[in-house]
């Protein structure tokens, strides 16, 4: 089995040009203030022992304009209220019956930062992903090792008085596809969770000093892998407490643009 992805960039406004040209940026390309949008479309199967691929990728192109780009444009121009996930559900069965039952999942990137996915093994469910920033100090330092040897391991990372990143974190909730308007999770539930139970608590502190659940004694040296078990713990409960039809399903943090963390694995 081979996993083949293809990415789909779109616009959606009332004069989308559907000929343009330029396929990378989008087609329909963008007209004056339109919504530009990405689908990115995982298939899965075999390799076809005579065309060497497992599906061309205009096929894809060609089934994703026949189904997920009308319905999400229909949504989107008709100022419908339905959640994002249920939109993009409703096109999901169309997209994969056109794909002969290769797809595996469809994200769709509404923003840089924000994006719903169905998975064809759970069809009843959608991925919400949001990302979040905040500035924080740490130190790490394991106070049963001398400081000699906390240098040795940590290096600059052991300085005394800490060091700053500007952290980022993505939340990745299961979100029911059935749940209705009034209990539905939503971008702005995670929004106001996530800013009431990790923002406003790590946000410019020092982790070390400011924080319970990473000083010393009692807490856990603030590592990226530790800040993200962490951070799934607190936003998994108050996520679970909170909501209906919804639960965490991984978080990652980002220490630096090279180095992340994700929990669970």
């Amino acid at each position: 089995m081979i996993r083949l992805h293809r990415t789909v960039r779109f616009a959606v406004g009332k004069d989308g040009d559907p000929e343009s040209p330029n396929g990378f940026a989008g087609r329909p390309a963008f007209q004056g203030l339109d919504r530009h949008y990405e689908l990115f479309i995982t298939c899965r199967g075999e390799i076809d022992p005579v065309a060497s691929y497992l599906i061309d990728i205009k096929e894809i192109d060609r089934a994703a304009h026949a189904s997920v780009i009308p319905a999400i444009r229909h949504a989107a121009l008709t100022d419908d209220q339905t959640p994002p996930c249920r939109v993009l559900h409703s096109a999901f069965s169309a997209l994969n019956a056109a794909l002969a039952g290769r797809v595996e999942s469809v994200r769709w990137n509404l923003s840089p930062y924000y994006s719903m996915e169905i998975h064809v093994n759970h069809p009843t469910t959608a991925l919400l992903r949001q990302r979040f920033d905040f500035a924080a100090s740490h130190r790490l330092h394991v106070p049963s090792l001398s400081d000699d040897e906390n240098r040795r391991l940590f290096g600059k990372c052991n300085n005394k008085n800490g060091h700053g990143h500007n952290y980022q974190f993505e939340a990745c909730v299961r979100v029911d596809i059935d749940r209705d308007g009034r209990h539905a999770f939503t971008l702005r539930t995670l929004e106001d969770i996530a800013q009431r139970t990790l923002i406003e608590r790590f946000d410019h502190k020092h982790l070390n000093e400011d924080t319970l659940e990473f000083a010393h004694p009692g807490g856990v040296m603030p590592s990226v892998e530790n800040i993200a078990q962490v951070f799934y713990r607190l936003l998994s409960g108050a996520i679970a407490a909170e909501t209906q039809g919804a639960s965490l399903a991984t978080i990652t943090v980002w220490e630096t643009d090279r180095t992340s963390a994700t929990y669970p694995a």
